[in-house]
C-alpha cells in the first residue's frame, strides 16, 4: 500500500509542472471595430498559438480605444489618427503593429452637379451654398480615419473646414446611408464596406478617394499599453504573430477577405466584394507618416499639442521584429 501511495505521489509530482505550464499560457483580449478593415481581426483567435486570444467587436475604433485606455482590453485595433488623439490626451498607448489601410470614400448627393475628382466643381457648389445662405453639410464618424482623411483633403484643396462647410457627426457608419437618403448631408466620407453599400444602393455617387493628404491611405494601427507589455510581453508577441498571420491570409485570398467582411458586417456579398478593392492589408508600422499625421491633425486643430515626440517614443517595433524576423528598418521605422 505504501509503495502504491509513493508511486501515486511521484506521478502527481511529475504532472504538477505540466499543470503549471498550462496555467502560464498568456491571455490577451483584443478589441476591433466592425468595419471592413477591422473584420479580419475576428479571425485572430483561430490563427493564434501559445496565447488565449479573445477578439471583441466594437462599433467604432473610438470605442476600441476607450476599452483599451480603461483597461477593459489589452490590445486594440484603432487608427493612426486615434493614436495621435490618445497621445494628445496623455493616455498610455504603445503602437505594436499595423494591420490594414485604405477603406475611405468621399460620396456626394446624387442631385449635386459634381463629377468624380472635380474639386473645382465641389468648391463652386460650396460657394453657391454660401452665397445662398445655406450650409454645405459634410459628415463622417468623428475621430475615425475617414473623418481625418476628409479634413486633410479639404485642407490640401484650400477648403476652410471652419468657414466653408458645416461638419455633422454620425457616430455609427452604418447610419451614413440613411443620412444621405434623407438629405441630411451633401457630402460624406464613409468607411468600407458601408461606402460601397451607399454606392450600390444608389444613395449617393462617388466623388473621390481622400488619400491626397498627410495620412495617405494609412488607416489601421494596433495599440497596447505599457503595463501590458511589462506584465505580459509573451502574450503581446503572440497577439502580434496572430495579426501578422491574419494579414498574410487576407493578402493571399480576396475570397476569404470578402467572406469575413460579410460575416462580421452582415452586409450582402456584393457589398463586401466591392469593398475589398479599396483595402490594403499590411502589418508594417510607418513612423514618418505617423509623424506627418500628427502634424496635420494639429494644423487641423483636431489635437492641441505637438505629439511628435510621443509618436516616435511609443512605436515599439520589438514584437514585429520577433514575429517577422525583419529589422525595424524594413518594417516602417
Amino acid at each position: 500500500m505504501l509503495r502504491l501511495t509513493a508511486k501515486f505521489a511521484l506521478a502527481l509530482a511529475a504532472l504538477l509542472p505540466l499543470a503549471g505550464q498550462a496555467q502560464e499560457i498568456p491571455s490577451i483580449r483584443l478589441a476591433y471595430a466592425k468595419c471592413a478593415q477591422c473584420a479580419p481581426l475576428s479571425l485572430a483567435p483561430a490563427y493564434a498559438s501559445n496565447v488565449k486570444l479573445e477578439a471583441i467587436g466594437f462599433s467604432t475604433g473610438s470605442d476600441s480605444l476607450t476599452a483599451l485606455v480603461s483597461k477593459n482590453v489589452d490590445v486594440a485595433q484603432v487608427t493612426y489618427q486615434h493614436y495621435a488623439i490618445a497621445l494628445d490626451k496623455g493616455f498610455d498607448v504603445v503602437a505594436i503593429s499595423g494591420h490594414i489601410s485604405g477603406g475611405s470614400q468621399m460620396l456626394v448627393g446624387n442631385s449635386l452637379p459634381i463629377k468624380e475628382n472635380d474639386w473645382a466643381g465641389l468648391k463652386k457648389v460650396i460657394a453657391d451654398y454660401k452665397a445662398a445662405g445655406k450650409p454645405f453639410r459634410v459628415a463622417a464618424s468623428r475621430g475615425n480615419a475617414q473623418d481625418i482623411h476628409m479634413r486633410g483633403a479639404f485642407l490640401k484643396q484650400g477648403i476652410d473646414i471652419n468657414k466653408d462647410v458645416q461638419f455633422v457627426n454620425i457616430p455609427n457608419p452604418s447610419d451614413h446611408v440613411q443620412a444621405l437618403r434623407r438629405g441630411e448631408v451633401e457630402l460624406i466620407c464613409s468607411v468600407e464596406p458601408f461606402a460601397t453599400q451607399i454606392r450600390q444602393a444608389g444613395a449617393a455617387k462617388f466623388f473621390a478617394f481622400p488619400y491626397d493628404q498627410a495620412s495617405g491611405k494609412l488607416t489601421s494601427l494596433i495599440l497596447t499599453r505599457s503595463d501590458v507589455i511589462a506584465n505580459n510581453p509573451k502574450g503581446v508577441e503572440e497577439a502580434v504573430r496572430a495579426i501578422v498571420k491574419v494579414n498574410d491570409a487576407m493578402a493571399a485570398s480576396k475570397p476569404l477577405l470578402v467572406e469575413t467582411i460579410q460575416k462580421v458586417s452582415g452586409l450582402e456579398q456584393a457589398v463586401a466584394a466591392g469593398a475589398v478593392d479599396n483595402l490594403y492589408p499590411e502589418y508594417m508600422m510607418y513612423r514618418r507618416p505617423a509623424l506627418a499625421i500628427g502634424a496635420m491633425m494639429r494644423d487641423l486643430k483636431y489635437i492641441n499639442n505637438d505629439v511628435s515626440a510621443g509618436i516616435d517614443k511609443n512605436m515599439d517595433f520589438r514584437f514585429l521584429e520577433a514575429v517577422t524576423g525583419k529589422p525595424k528598418a524594413a518594417l516602417g521605422y
